[in-house]
């Protein structure tokens, strides 16, 4: 066996190196190492590979497409009749189908096609036999979900087109809106759109960047920029990784970092270093628990966590190893198969900015599987081993194989996988539960303001639900409707003025009468204001209200009962106690005199008192007949009183009477 190594990549801030480990057969069957010069004529070389949803292993080789199976043997081949691109894995498209890119072109494999008539491999995108080439292609891209297939052609845009083939929409790396140039802000002649578009399933968004350091969110379903951020002071090459659980993850090789942007936003939400990248292609990987790992060529595994947090793999340092390739998910998508060559010797050695990585002699390549979120090792194991001897064996042997398409077939034959597979979308699922959006975080922690909040907006309720209840009162009310509102609350403050007048004149009078002997006249003028006073509430309650008056009980006004010899006034006081007066014609000449006749009021607080003075106020009275003017003014007068003009009146007021204001007055039947 010879075994060779060759590490020449020397960049700022970090070494990349580049290992070319390739495996061949000699004569007697047997793996060994070899280092293939340009002049050596070599064995077929397979690009980098795509593991299907039905555990075989898609990988082609100049101008054939190979299925292979996970022993190693092939399936079936599709001729393609363009040289496929090595450097660009084959994609997954729609029932089965798959997509790969072929010199200036786009291929559409239909297995299903295989073996009858129709052709299984077709031209989707690109020219015609003759015509001239457009462009180069630098990435390819499939979203069954939206049934778009993206392609990324330099130095033309990007071009969204269906499945059937017709062209959605196009979008290049400088888009003008309102005046304002969105993009490529540093060089705007020599600037495209220079990575393999990404899609994040879960926000059915589109990511890429372009030569000028910038990295673009678009929508799957037209060509409007989400948001642009500029990582040019980072570096202008990267690698964009969808996370599919509400970040982006971005590496930057030459700096040795790791980023994890918003993906809404496109903001840094952190970003951590690694030890050295093998290439500027290397790339990540996320599984479902949302953990991202990524190979060093210093011997570790860096697995990050949703929110920064830092796991090295293996735990014991290994001095020796480097790890070249990008990880794979196993089956299940909560696991990860790594490769890490063992070296005879390996030195490190920092000179100025520059970093260097030297190793000699490749051993052996550990395979491991392991789970980052817990920390797992379920399988461990070298090649050469029994697994390679078998691989070997297979069609495999006609072709050149380097780390990362046997550490495809490890992953797709499970071995040491104790986790059950799952399917696509339970995989998608899961990561995308991930996602938090930012409402959800905004009081956490913080209990009593949550309460505070919960109590205010109940308030806020509450007050409006009021204000709507009193709007519909308001604007219910019939004869404000065709009525202007500054009219309508004119008069209800006039009313309310007049209603304070009359209750201001009431209380007076009350007074009056309550210190002195009080005449005819004025009961009679205090029952005129009194009903005044009712008919301004009755309006103001009613037809000019607010809805806040209420209406009380019916108020008992000031009547008069009359039968020829006494006349009788009754009302309620404020406490809701009965109060009647009698007015009795006597010709006794008790009190003041003003002609023949004797007038003596009286007050009881109750029905049975008021009888029983009425009954002894007749005994003494002399038997006269009634006057008919008196009965005409009691049937012509609402309050029902009367003057006499050629009567003489006293009058003797109780000390309850005099306690009790005239505030409702209520009519009684004599008793």
């Amino acid at each position: 066996m010879r075994f060779q190594i060759f590490l020449l990549f020397l960049l700022q801030s970090a070494s990349i190196v580049s290992l070319s480990v390739q495996f061949q057969n000699n004569s007697a069957n047997a793996p060994s190492f070899s280092a293939q010069g340009p002049s050596q004529k070599t064995a077929c070389r397979l690009s980098n590979p795509l593991i299907g949803y039905d555990g075989r292993v898609y990988t082609c080789s100049e101008r054939n497409l190979f299925a292979f199976e996970r022993n190693g043997s092939i399936s079936w081949t599709v001729p393609l009749n363009y040289t496929c691109n090595v450097g660009i894995a084959p994609v997954h498209g729609d029932r089965g189908k798959i997509y790969l890119v072929a010199e200036s072109r786009v291929m559409k494999i239909n297995p299903s096609n295989i073996g009858t008539t129709e052709s299984a491999a077709e031209v989707f995108f690109g020219p015609e036999p003759g015509q001239e080439v457009s462009g180069e292609i630098i990435g390819l891209s499939v979203s069954t979900s939206s049934s778009s297939v993206f392609i990324n052609v330099k130095n033309r845009g990007l071009f969204a087109y269906s499945l059937d083939g017709h062209l959605r929409w196009s979008a290049g790396p400088v888009l003008y809106r309102f005046g304002y140039r969105q993009g490529c802000k540093q060089n705007v002649r020599d600037c495209y759109f220079s990575s393999t578009p990404v899609i994040d399933r879960c926000e059915a968004s589109i990511y890429m960047s372009n030569t000028e350091g910038e990295i673009y969110s678009l929508s799957v379903r037209s060509p409007q920029f989400k948001w642009i951020q500029d990582f040019s002071s980072f570096d202008k090459v990267f690698t964009i990784t969808p996370g599919n659980n509400g970040r982006l993850y971005v590496t930057v090789p030459v700096r040795v970092l790791v980023l994890a942007l918003d993906v809404t936003t496109g903001n840094i939400l952190w970003q951590r270093n690694t030890g050295p990248l093998s290439t500027t292609e290397c790339a990540p990987v996320v599984d479902s628990n949302g953990w991202i790992s990524i190979g060093s060529l210093d011997g570790f595994l860096y697995s990050f966590s949703p929110t920064g947090s830092l796991k090295k793999f293996p735990r014991a340092a290994v001095l020796d190893s480097v790890v070249q390739v990008s990880p794979l998910l196993d089956c299940s998508g909560y696991a990860v198969y790594i490769s890490q060559t063992e070296m005879e010797e390996k030195i490190s050695h920092v000179t100025g900015e520059y970093t260097c990585i030297s190793a000699l002699k490749p051993r052996n390549v550990v395979f491991t599987m392991l789970a980052p979120s817990t920390g797992s090792t379920y399988w461990s194991k070298s090649y050469p081993g029994k697994f390679s001897s078998l691989l070997v064996e297979t069609d495999l042997q006609n072709f050149v194989l380097d780390e990362s398409v046997l550490l495809a077939f490890v992953a797709a034959s499970k071995i040491g996988n104790p986790l059950p597979c799952r399917t696509t979308y339970q995989k998608l699922a899961a990561s995308c539960s991930e996602a938090r959006p930012k409402y959800l975080s905004i009081y956490t922690g913080n209990e009593r303001a949550i309460l505070l909040f919960l109590l205010f907006e109940s308030a806020v309720l509450v007050l409006l639900a009021g204000l709507v209840r009193f709007c519909c009162i308001f604007w219910r009310k019939k004869k404000l409707q065709g009525q202007d509102l500054g009219k309508f609350l004119e008069k209800r403050h006039s009313l309310r003025l007049q209603k304070k007048e009359f209750d201001r004149t009431i209380t007076e009078l009350e007074k009056k009468a309550a210190e002195e002997a009080s005449t005819s006249a004025v009961l009679e003028k205090l029952g005129d204001l009194v009903q005044e006073r009712e008919g301004i509430q009755r309006k103001l309650s009613t037809t000019y209200s607010l809805g806040r008056d209420v209406t009380g009980l019916h108020r008992k006004t000031l009547l008069p009962l009359y039968d020829g010899k006494t006349r009788s006034y009754s009302f309620q006081g404020a406490k809701k106690e009965s109060v009647t007066i009698f007015h009795t014609v006597s010709d006794a000449s008790s009190g003041e005199s003003y002609g023949d006749r004797e007038i003596s009021w009286h007050s009881f607080e109750d029905k049975e008192s008021a009888a029983k003075a009425k009954a002894k106020a007749k005994a003494k009275a002399p038997i006269a007949d009634g006057s008919s003017s008196d009965d005409r003014i009691c049937k012509e007068d609402y309050l029902g009183s009367s003057s006499e003009p050629a009567s003489s009146s006293t009058s003797s007021m109780s000390p309850l009477f005099m306690e009790k204001p005239f505030e409702e007055l209520r009519e009684v039947k004599p008793a």
